[in-house]
């Protein structure tokens, strides 16, 4: 029996261990979280960081692994990447996953290869930072600041004044979401956002499925909802594919998946991001599926043992998520639960948040409390059985006087 470890072990992994599962491999979860929820499901669980090279390769070799991947998280990528080298597993190579985790090094990539990306500088001190902005600012550019190695929506801001005890907060608020305390300072791009999800094999990069994108907006841009396929114009969607491919071209990306997120401004798609792996938000392990039958976990799993790949799309549908938006404060009762999952075209509803949690707000991804996932002939469609659905489930929430 072939075994693969799996990076991560959080509920975002569970679909790869499950799917591997069922191809009847032997599966080892990593995760430093002892409770993980994957865990329950994996063969063999490890609780080691998956950010800790030595000890991820030393438990690897220890198990006489035949793959490693990790579904829908960058920060395990460069061990990924050290393991596989290592051991002469497939994967990506140690550049190709600094390049893929580090934004001001993909930018650098990116702009080498002359893949269109906004205006940007990387700065590691306050001076630089303020430097960078006045520089975009004289572009007639509006500003974001984003920390260089995170991910999730976190640590990023859009600079709505310029005053300096704002801009002051903005980089300390940043910086402190920076694990390497090194920021990017780019052109907040105004259009429309999707995201690009590929598998490449032998350097060839095939385009499964472009994503149409919904944010929070400022000042937190937490995404709330995605559908597929896009509904921008088909032509627009070619050249939005050939930056994508491009662009996994410009970073190394010759095996394995990529999640590229582009904005689609008045000066054509550009670059936000692009990651060396499936994109989160459940796009690549219930979108993608719903809307095209192509089931790229499995494709990944394959990939990564070596075994081939079948990237032929079995369906022509549409599908779509959108997460729940709540108020503040201590949930005291849910209403329509069931409600929605019996709605027609409904394919998935989960709650991440119960009775007697306290929502702070959404200034992140990990602070959406649920969502649902639905299927359709047409994005029109699955948008509005989606957004129906979500609409159905409501939170109580305790008043002051009954939580003292």
């Amino acid at each position: 029996m072939k075994k693969i470890m799996i990076l991560g072990a959080s509920i975002l992994q569970i679909p790869a261990i499950l799917e591997a599962k069922k191809m009847g491999l032997y599966v080892i979860a990593v995760d430093m979280n002892p409770n993980a929820e994957g865990f329950s499901y994996a063969d063999k669980k490890i609780v080691v960081s998956t950010t800790d090279t030595e000890k991820v390769l030393e438990e690897a070799k220890k198990n006489e692994i035949d793959g490693i991947i990790t579904i829908a998280s960058d920060r395990p990528m460069t061990t990924v990447a050290k393991v596989a080298k290592e051991l002469n597993l497939v994967g990506i190579d140690e550049c190709t996953a600094i390049n893929a985790t580090n934004k001001s090094k993909m930018r650098k990539a990116l702009r080498n290869n002359n893949v269109p990306i906004p205006m940007y500088f990387s700065v590691s001190n306050y001076d630089d930072y303020i430097k960078a902005i006045n520089k975009i600012r004289e572009k007639n550019y509006r500003c974001i600041i984003k920390p260089a190695d995170n991910s999730g929506s976190r640590g990023i801001r859009l600079v709505d004044n310029y005053d300096s005890e704002n801009l002051r907060r903005i980089y300390d608020y940043c910086i402190n979401n920076s694990n390497s305390s090194t920021l990017m300072v780019e052109e907040y791009m105004e259009g429309p956002e999707v995201s690009v999800e590929t598998i490449s094999k032998d350097g060839i990069c095939h385009v499964i499925q472009v994503t149409d994108k919904l944010t929070t907006g400022a000042p937190y841009f937490v995404e709330m909802g995605h559908s597929q396929p896009s509904q921008l114009e088909p032509s627009l969607v070619e050249k939005i594919k050939k930056v994508a491919v491009d662009a996994n071209r410009a970073i190394g990306i010759t095996y394995g998946p990529s999640h590229t997120e582009i904005k689609v401004t008045k000066d054509g798609p550009k670059i936000v991001e692009i990651g060396a792996r499936l994109g989160g938000d459940n796009i690549t392990t219930h979108l993608v599926p719903y809307s095209t039958g192509v089931n790229m976990v499995e494709a990944c799993i394959k990939l990564s043992i070596g075994e081939d790949i079948n990237l032929k799309k079995k369906l022509n549908l549409a599908s779509a998520i959108r997460y729940l938006k709540y108020n503040k404060g201590k949930i005291k009762f849910i209403y329509g639960l069931n409600e929605a999952k019996n709605m027609f075209g409904i394919k998935d509803v989960i709650l991440v948040s119960g009775v007697n949690e306290t929502l702070n707000g959404i200034k992140c991804s990990g602070d959406r409390s649920g969502f649902v996932i639905s299927q359709a002939s047409n994005p029109k469609e699955a948008i509005s059985i989606a957004e129906r659905a979500i609409k159905t489930i409501r939170f109580d929430f305790f008043n002051q006087g009954e939580m003292n």
